[in-house]
């Protein structure tokens, strides 16, 4: 699956933060942006790389639809850490847009933006249709949108009738981001970054990041394969209560799996009580990459899964109710990467 060239050590691999923005019942999207700028700040002080934001829209307990304007307000209340999406939902907007607004960040924040893209619509059909009009089929341009942007991004495009000010010229990391076996194609083709969204459709994700690697050409922006793994992760002080955290992502899962979306909801006891074999079953399989309980077993399940993947980069997503002990999760997290727990 992965040869011996990918054995790493914990203490070597950056570490990640991709916040949904998620909406916690009795709370409001204010109060979900002042908690994210709370956990940026916090996870620029616990050595996090990254801080990425995603596109999500019509889902009441999402707040991140207006990505780049949340970018924008991390990274204005940060000092170091990269700030970024993850991502774009290319196919919703003009690249020319999306490189104006990327540009203007990058501006602003010099050397601190990521732009991660993804295909997909970030939400349901009919929302998609209400976003994309007739440009409904413009996920099928999806290469051709990104080597767009990569054009108004390149100092080469000056002497163009159609420029991207601010934007031009700038170093704005682009990544790929996926969750099936043609993205890995498509990022391995363009010689991109990939970033894979395990934490809710790992089903592809060995085949895929495997693909990437075997079919990589290496670009002017990358010499050699990249993978970021996006993984849940829930860290407690013991596995018991790290298991009745994570039962508020069990069921902000089960609302993704029934359609019924809700917000987030408080933790619970018995999750036998809440869901049905079925939808257990399907949720089990969404969050198959998911890392839940102390810091000692998280670090042993973290060392087993970068000797199965081999991959560069681990981003972090935790669906916990309580804002404190999701800022305290992340801390004991990084602490483990960092080598503090249990050295084997």
């Amino acid at each position: 699956m992965v040869n011996e060239t990918h054995q790493k050590k914990l203490s070597s691999i950056p570490y990640s933060v991709l916040d949904l923005a998620t909406v916690v019942a009795g709370k409001t999207p204010a109060d979900t942006f002042r908690n994210s700028v709370d956990l940026a700040q916090n996870a620029e002080k616990f050595g996090y790389t990254r801080y990425w934001l995603a596109e999500h829209h019509n889902m009441i307990s999402v707040a991140s639809s207006a990505t780049s304007l949340l970018i924008g307000h991390i990274a204005g209340n940060t000092k170091t850490i990269r700030v970024g999406s993850g991502g774009i939902m290319l196919p919703n907007h003009s690249p020319l847009i999306v490189a104006e607004q990327f540009g203007t960040l990058a501006s602003l924040y010099p050397g601190r933006i990521d732009l991660g893209l993804g295909r997909a619509p970030g939400t349901d059909q009919t929302t998609a249709m209400a976003i994309r009009g007739e440009r409904f089929n413009a996920v099928h341009d999806f290469p051709q949108d990104i080597i767009k942007l990569q054009t108004f991004f390149s100092a080469d495009n000056a002497n163009s009738r159609v420029r991207a000010i601010p934007g031009e010229g700038l170093d704005i990391p682009i990544w790929v981001l996926g969750s099936s076996t043609d993205s890995a194609r498509l990022a391995a083709a363009m010689g991109l970054p990939y970033a894979f969204a395990s934490h809710f459709a790992p089903a592809q994700f060995l085949t895929a990041i495997n693909l990437y690697r075997q079919n990589f050409k290496p670009s002017e922006h990358l010499k050699a394969p990249y993978v970021i793994s996006c993984v849940n992760v829930i860290a407690a002080d013991t596995d018991a209560e790290a298991d009745r955290l994570a039962t508020s992502l069990k069921r902000f899962f089960m609302g993704v799996v029934t359609g019924k979306l809700e917000l987030l909801q408080p933790p619970v006891d018995n999750m036998n009580n809440v869901w049905t074999d079925y939808e257990e079953e399907a949720v089990n399989q969404m969050i198959a990459c998911s890392f839940f309980g102390s810091p000692e077993t998280i670090k042993e399940d973290m060392e087993s899964f970068i000797k199965q993947t081999g991959v560069d980069e681990i981003m972090v997503t935790s669906h916990i109710f309580e804002h404190e002990a999701r800022v305290r999760s992340y801390k004991l997290f990084a602490e483990l990467m960092k080598g503090l727990y249990g050295a084997h």
